[in-house]
């Protein structure tokens, strides 16, 4: 008789439960990208119609995307467990090492040694790394089974760095560091603190307050476990049409852009795939090496590798301009984000089944 393994068992159960839209993420994620693009392409005026659409230079198709997506995920947090997260020091010191110190660095490394000869798109993808992700990041993790009270608290505290730390890293690594190191001259942004406070309000605020409050308010009326098997499966897909949603819209503004310029567009991408890389692989091997479960881990990793494009744009335009080489690093950030991020969801769902069996494997300890 053939024994089945129970983790192949387990998988093939949640495989088959899986409605249409999560099965074929990837698909429906493509086709959104092309979607978008041909539309920006084919149809004239569309991304000059919807770039107008927009509130103190936050585009508000992008916000009420990121909104619907991110507010079905929030509210599955468990609020009531965020202090066993920020008592975790080395999720904690992790998270803020890695995205503050190491992230920044590693862009600033890899754009000089991808585009030393393309000082636009190389300050634009500078910037991009300086921009820590507050808002896709909470849909990958939770297509990846992360821990979903951990990455509203580091996408909180990222949001508190992101006001505090950006303007001045800006100046370092745009300003400062490249004059210490003999590169040339340097940048300034033209950003303040106060307009990238509203950019974590909105692009993370609203939706973290939506969700904290729709937990509370239908814990007291309909009880923990009515809420939870039974008001959650129902608003559930709705992140997923927010994610596909976003990335019609954000690729329909710049689809004549990115299509009009494919040789430049490949620059830009070879650094951006190499940081997604480093920091994604490096971030998770880092998770395991000091003992975190599956879960943190993959929090971790996708909070470390993710970028907040929209501030990213917003910044080089208000700077640069529009037509600017550093607007079109920022514009070419998600193209590569989106399939790279989606893949490594997968990679990481593979992961998890090697985190199950390495527990299973190891011999708890002999009480004495």
């Amino acid at each position: 008789m053939t024994r089945t393994d129970p983790t192949t068992a387990e998988q093939s159960s949640v495989v088959a439960k899986l409605s249409t839209l999560d099965r074929f993420l990837a698909v429906w994620i493509l086709a959104a990208m092309a979607l978008g693009l041909g539309l920006g392409r084919a149809v004239p005026g569309l991304n000059g119609a919807l770039a107008k659409v927009e509130v103190g230079g936050i585009s508000l198709p992008i916000a009420l995307g990121l909104l619907i997506m991110m507010y079905p995920v929030l509210a599955k947090v468990r609020y009531d467990k965020l202090d066993a997260v920020t008592g975790d020091r080395r999720l904690m010191v992790s998270s803020l090492v890695i995205n503050w110190l190491i992230g920044p660095a590693v862009m600033f490394a890899l754009a000089w040694i991808f585009l030393p000869d393309l000082p636009e798109y190389r300050t634009g993808l500078i910037i991009v790394g300086l921009a820590r992700c507050i808002a896709m990041v909470i849909i990958w993790n939770d297509l990846a089974c992360g821990d979903r009270e951990a990455a509203a608290v580091l996408v909180a505290l990222n949001s508190v760095f992101q006001v505090l730390a950006f303007g001045l890293l800006g100046w370092f690594y745009l300003d400062l560091l490249p004059g210490w190191l003999g590169l040339g001259d340097g940048r300034h942004l033209n950003i303040s603190m106060g307009k990238i406070a509203v950019n974590v309000v909105i692009f993370l605020g609203i939706p973290l307050l939506a969700g904290f409050l729709t937990r509370r308010i239908g814990e007291r009326k309909l009880g923990r476990e009515k809420y939870e098997t039974g008001f959650l499966p129902k608003i559930g897909p709705w992140a997923l049409y927010g994610l596909l949603f976003t990335i019609v819209i954000l690729f329909a503004l710049q689809g004549r852009t990115i299509t009009s310029q494919p040789l430049d567009v490949a620059r830009i991408a070879l650094p951006l795939l190499a940081y997604f890389a480093l920091m994604w692989f490096g971030t998770f091997a880092l998770g395991k090496a000091i003992g975190l479960a599956y879960d943190r881990t993959a929090t971790l990793a996708f909070t470390a590798a993710g970028n907040n494009f929209e501030l990213a744009i917003a910044v080089a335009i208000a700077t640069f301009g529009v037509t600017s080489g550093q607007a079109l690093s920022g514009v070419v950030g998600p193209l590569i984000e989106v399939p790279v991020l989606v893949a490594l969801v997968y990679v990481s769902l593979a992961w998890r089944r090697k985190f199950a069996t390495a527990q299973r494997l190891t011999p708890a300890p002999q009480e004495g």
